[in-house]
């Protein structure tokens, strides 16, 4: 079962601090698969292939300049 968490503030207050904290619970990995969907979703409504997003090709070559 997921998890949901709610967070119910004023429209003057900073609402920002919910999401931070909440993503920086979650971890690398679930930020990093949150992106991933986001990616996805987007090339689909924009009507290209999301098989093989910018996200999920292998890193070839790694250099420090």
């Amino acid at each position: 079962m997921k998890k949901i968490e709610e967070n119910y503030l004023r429209i003057t207050d900073d609402r920002r601090i919910f999401d931070i904290r909440f993503w920086q619970e979650q971890g690398d990995e679930i930020i990093f698969k949150a992106a991933a969907e986001m990616v996805n979703d987007y090339l689909l409504i924009k009507g290209k292939d999301a098989h093989q997003s910018r996200l999920q090709r292998a890193v070839e070559n790694f250099r420090k300049i």
